[in-house]
């Protein structure tokens, strides 16, 4: 999952950056509403972390343009201002959800989770499973036959976009859009390395590619290549 992050407190951006990529999400940071449009023409992003009081405007400036997106993302206000006026009109603009400051890291996190599996149709059930595979969404777990698989931050990063909206075709550029922010160097064929390796762990049958449309997380034990 990708997450953009607009915040123009310094030390802040970075614990959170270092915390949400801890968890396996990919964040890439703008310290402003034009760092953020910027970044927005470039890249899809799952997620929007939105601090309103921003050196070059509002925050909630930045929310028509989110909306206008053809695939929008979610968006979580987060803000010193703590009135219920400021919630009403933030959610009223079109944020899904609002944190004040300050805020538990933890709780950013159930938010993120809680917004994505609604995102992706998932309801108040973060537990998928596929044949033998059971993945927990809201505790990073994925077990097959009952067995713990053992997953690298990029190889989880890949599969909670899978399993977010599982059977849904994923395309290459977005599921690279997941696993690497600006600042990461990639080769051509990184992104079907990572998808060898979840194959090897969790069974070739689980996913699917579909060429030249992309891949798909769903259970075929006789069609799996």
């Amino acid at each position: 999952m990708r997450i953009l992050l607009v915040e123009d407190d310094l030390p802040l951006a970075e614990a959170v950056c270092g915390y949400l990529r801890a968890k396996s999400f990919v964040v890439d940071t703008a310290d402003g509403l034009a760092s953020a449009r910027a970044a927005l023409a470039g890249a899809r992003y799952a997620a929007v972390l939105l601090d309103l009081h921003l050196g070059d405007g509002d925050g909630l400036g930045l929310l028509p343009m989110l909306r206008a997106l053809p695939d929008p993302p979610l968006v979580i206000v987060l803000t010193a201002r703590d009135q219920v006026s400021d919630r009403i009109r933030g959610l009223d603009a079109g944020a899904d959800d609002y944190l004040v400051k300050p805020y538990d890291p933890g709780e950013l996190l159930a938010r993120l989770r809680a917004i994505e599996r609604r995102r992706g149709g998932a309801g108040d059930t973060p537990v998928l499973h596929l044949g033998a595979l059971e993945i927990d969404l809201a505790r990073d777990l994925v077990r097959k036959a009952g067995v713990p698989v053992v997953l690298t931050a990029k190889e989880w990063s890949l599969l909670r976009v899978m399993a977010t909206r599982p059977d849904r075709i994923h395309t290459r550029e977005a599921l690279q859009d997941a696993l690497y922010g600006f600042d990461s160097e990639t080769d051509s064929n990184t992104l079907e390395v990572f998808v060898s390796r979840l194959r090897r762990k969790l069974g070739r049958e689980y996913i699917q590619t579909l060429r030249g449309l992309g891949y798909r997380l769903a259970y075929a034990p006789e069609d799996g290549r």
